[in-house]
C-alpha cells in the first residue's frame, strides 16, 4: 500500500513512499493567476453604489425590534421570557453594531458626517468606542492576514505564544473565555500589541486622530453614565436584564463570527509575512459563513471575502457581488457550508479551531497554523 508522506505544507501535491504523486490538490497559499481589478470588473456596477435612505432603514428596522423587545420583556417580566428576550436582544445589539461597521467603512453613505454621526449612535449605544474601533479596523482590512501588522485575531507567534504564562494561554485557547473577549481587547488590544481604543495617545492613532478618539470615547462615557442613572432609576437588576445580558449575548456573537471570519476552515490557510503579503493574497485568506435565519438579520456580515478586499460596498449587495466575482476567484473561494435556520454546524469548527490553531512560526513569509500538544496537558 502506498503510504503519503507529509507534504511541507497544506495544500501541496502529496507525494508517496514509492515516489508516485498523487492527484494534484489546490495550494491556497500560492498567488492567484488574476488581479484585484478582474473581481472588481466582474462585479455589477449597480452593487457600488451606496443609499442612505436605504441604509437608515436598516437602522430604523433594528431600532424598532430592539424597543418592541424591551417593552415586552419588561411587559411580561417572566423567567420564561427572559432567556428568550436575552438571545433575541444580544443578537440584534450586535445587528447594529454591524450597521456601525458600514458607517466606519464609508459603506453606509457617501456623507463622511452622516457616516460619523450614525457610526457613533450606533456604537456608543452598545459600549463600543467607534471613533477608536474604526480605526484600528481600519489598520486590520489594510493589513489583513499579515502576521506583523493584522489587527483583529492575529496570530500570536511561537516565541510570543511560549512567553505567556500558562494559565493566560489555556484561558486564550479555552472555550468560552475567548468569545467574551472583546471589551478587554478594546481596553487593552492582544497579546504583543500595546493601547487602549480608549487613549487618545495610543500607538494605534496618529496624531491627526486625536480629537476623533475624544469624542468617542466622551460617547461612551456618556452611554455608561446613561446606564448608571437608570439602574437607580429602575434598580441595577433590571437594568441588568434589559441590557447587561444582551450586551454580553453582543459579545459572544461579535467574537465568534470575526473570529470564523480568518480561523477555523476545514483546510488550513496561510498567513504572510514580508514580500509575500499582498492586499489580494491577504483578503482571500477570508472565509464565508453562512448563518441560516441569522444572516438577514445581521447584514449579510458572513459573506465576507468580497467584503474584505471591498470594504466600501454596502452589505445588502454583498451576496450578489460575492456570486458576480466567484467566476474570477474560482477555488481561491471558499463556498461556505449551507446552514440550518440555526448555525450550529459552526460550532465545531469554533472548537476544533482554538483546539488546533495556536501559534505560527517565528520565521518564513508564508506560514501556517501550528498546534501546542502540550498545552491542556499537565
Amino acid at each position: 500500500m502506498a503510504i503519503p508522506l507529509p507534504a511541507s505544507r497544506p495544500g501541496n501535491d502529496t507525494v508517496y513512499a514509492n515516489g508516485t504523486a498523487a492527484p494534484p490538490s489546490f495550494d491556497p497559499s500560492a498567488p492567484p493567476p488574476f488581479r484585484i481589478s478582474e473581481i472588481r470588473a466582474a462585479i455589477p456596477p449597480h452593487c457600488w453604489v451606496k443609499n442612505p435612505w436605504r441604509s437608515l432603514l436598516y437602522v430604523l428596522r433594528d431600532f424598532v425590534i430592539i424597543s418592541a423587545l424591551v417593552a415586552a420583556a419588561a411587559y411580561l417580566d417572566s423567567w420564561l421570557v427572559w432567556p428568550i428576550y436575552w438571545i433575541a436582544q444580544g443578537t440584534m445589539f450586535w445587528a447594529i453594531f454591524v450597521l456601525g461597521h458600514d458607517c466606519g467603512h464609508g459603506s453606509f453613505s457617501n456623507s463622511t458626517a452622516l457616516n460619523s454621526f450614525m457610526g457613533l449612535i450606533l456604537h456608543s449605544a452598545i459600549l463600543v468606542p467607534y471613533h477608536g474601533w474604526r480605526i484600528s479596523h481600519r489598520t486590520h482590512h489594510q493589513n489583513h492576514g499579515n502576521v506583523e501588522k493584522d489587527e483583529s485575531w492575529v496570530p500570536l507567534t511561537k516565541k510570543t505564544y511560549k512567553q505567556l504564562e500558562r494559565r493566560t494561554r489555556i484561558l486564550r485557547f479555552s472555550l468560552p473565555f475567548p468569545i467574551f473577549a472583546y471589551p478587554f481587547y478594546l481596553m487593552w488590544r492582544s497579546p504583543g500589541k500595546e493601547g487602549s481604543h480608549f487613549n487618545p495617545y495610543s500607538d494605534i492613532f496618529a496624531p491627526n486622530e486625536r480629537k476623533d478618539i475624544v469624542i468617542s470615547t466622551s460617547c461612551w462615557t456618556l452611554m455608561a453614565v446613561l446606564l448608571v442613572y437608570l439602574s437607580f432609576v429602575f434598580g441595577p437588576t433590571q437594568i441588568f436584564k434589559l441590557y447587561g445580558v444582551p450586551y454580553w449575548i453582543f459579545v459572544i456573537w461579535l467574537d465568534v463570527v470575526t473570529y470564523l471570519h480568518h480561523h477555523g476552515y476545514e483546510q488550513k490557510l496561510p498567513w504572510y509575512r514580508g514580500e509575500e503579503w499582498t492586499y489580494l493574497r491577504g483578503g482571500l485568506t477570508t472565509v464565508d459563513r453562512d448563518y441560516g435565519l441569522i444572516n438577514n438579520i445581521h447584514h449579510d456580515i458572513g459573506t465576507h471575502v468580497i467584503h474584505h478586499l471591498f470594504p466600501q460596498i454596502p452589505h445588502y449587495h454583498l451576496v450578489e457581488a460575492t456570486k458576480a466575482a466567484k467566476g474570477v476567484l474560482g477555488k481561491y473561494y471558499r463556498e461556505p457550508k449551507k446552514s440550518g435556520p440555526i448555525p450550529l454546524h459552526l460550532v465545531k469548527n469554533l472548537v476544533n479551531s482554538f483546539r488546533q490553531d495556536h501559534y505560527v512560526s517565528d520565521e518564513g513569509n508564508v506560514v501556517f497554523y501550528q498546534t501546542d500538544p502540550y498545552l491542556y496537558s499537565y
